[in-house]
């Protein structure tokens, strides 16, 4: 018999265009497959995002529509996405609301320049591409360089080669671990 560890949780994925493409479809999947309601969160400029290769997402929220409470995690995919994400004060508030409600949050690759922004970065041990490495220490940040650095309800990591071990830890968060 298949154990579904998150029946029940109701996971987003922003979504803006260039996400990486295996960066919001991996964990896309990976949770509905645990049972999890995955919802993809946009930031309210278009209806569908396409990544850096072309591959198109449609949004079924956007940002300014959805609460904190309404989310038992969200996932910010890096790429070129998080760039844009950041410019959209509804996208910044909720990841800011869930971080600050106890909510799993997760950041891949570039997206903790979204982490930045919504200024939640104080203190905390995070990892993410080496390029914004910068960023998060200016940020009051402790930078790691792991696969995958998890601090209280915050989870980060660095890059598409790293997926197996964000989602695992993710995973393992939002079933209470």
């Amino acid at each position: 018999m298949c154990q579904f560890r998150l029946t029940g949780k109701k996971v987003g994925i922003l979504a803006e265009k260039y996400y990486e493409t295996l960066e919001l479809w991996y964990p896309y999947y990976r949770f509905k497959e645990e049972g999890a309601e995955v919802v993809v969160i946009g930031s309210g400029s278009a209806p569908r995002f396409e990544c850096k290769h072309g591959y198109p997402v449609e949004v079924d929220v956007d940002a300014g529509n959805i609460k904190a409470e309404d989310l038992d995690g969200i996932i910010i995919p890096g790429g070129w996405a998080p760039d844009h994400l950041r410019r959209y004060p509804e996208v910044v508030n909720l990841v800011k609301e869930c971080f600050e409600a106890g909510k799993v949050v997760a950041a891949i690759c570039h997206a903790g320049s979204v982490l930045v922004s919504a200024q939640v970065l104080q203190g905390r041990t995070v990892t993410s591409f080496m390029a914004i490495k910068d960023d998060m220490i200016n940020a009051g940040a402790n930078f790691v360089d792991q696969e995958v650095v998890r601090d209280g309800n915050l989870i980060t990591s660095r890059t598409p080669k790293d997926l197996p071990a964000f989602c695992r830890e993710m995973i393992s968060a939002l079933a209470g671990s």
